[in-house]
């Protein structure tokens, strides 16, 4: 069959043959493209739920913890523990002095007698004012302080010592006065926890 057509007419044809060819290419691209929005546009939108849940729950969950004042109370059972073992430390180091004197009065040798004792700090140890009938009497006293079978004092040292005729009278013929300075032993049995001292009542 012969074309008869003019060559125009021909051009216009195939023009517009391939404009239609084009225009749904293009049609199929906007699609393509709409349907890449939506579901980035999809994705976004369930990102955001998640988010938004995410921090409700989070919120709940702070306000729950807030109404349980579950910090209060860890810090309240943090204090009682920390009294607790300071009730202890001081119970451990607090001095059951009558027993402390028996003890003591059981070391002095003869010929002396225990005036007066002052404890400066119960952990550490006492200062002793005895009176002694002579320089010996006074020296044995400081030895049977510190022998470590009575269990009472780690070591003892004379701060002083001294003899005169006007102590006599006053002393009940010990004419010697001694200042010592002790050292409680490690293992006290005359504190309130010592296991041996459980109920004992001065």
């Amino acid at each position: 069959m012969i074309n008869l057509l003019p060559h125009e007419i021909k051009e216009d044809i195939s023009y517009a043959r391939r404009n239609t060819k084009l225009f749904h290419w293009l049609i199929a691209a906007v699609f393509a493209l709409l349907g890449v929005i939506l579901i980035v546009a999809a994705g976004l939108l369930f990102m955001q739920h998640s988010i938004s849940q995410t921090n409700k729950q989070t919120t709940v969950a702070q306000d729950t913890l807030k109404i349980k004042k579950v910090d209060e109370t860890q810090k309240k059972l943090e204090e009682i523990s920390t009294n607790t073992k300071l009730v202890v430390d001081v119970l451990s180091k607090e001095i059951l002095f009558s027993k402390l004197l028996r003890q003591i009065g059981s070391t002095l040798p003869s010929n002396t007698a225990l005036k007066s004792l002052q404890i400066d700090k119960v952990q550490g140890g006492v200062q002793l004012n005895a009176g002694a009938k002579d320089f010996n009497a006074a020296t044995q006293l400081q030895v049977n302080l510190q022998d470590p079978k009575n269990g009472v004092f780690e070591k003892a040292d004379i701060n002083s010592i001294t003899c005169g005729a006007a102590s006599t009278e006053s002393a009940g013929g010990l004419s010697c006065d001694v200042n010592l300075r002790a050292l409680f032993s490690k293992d006290k049995s005359f504190t309130y926890l010592n296991p041996a001292n459980k109920g004992v009542k001065q």
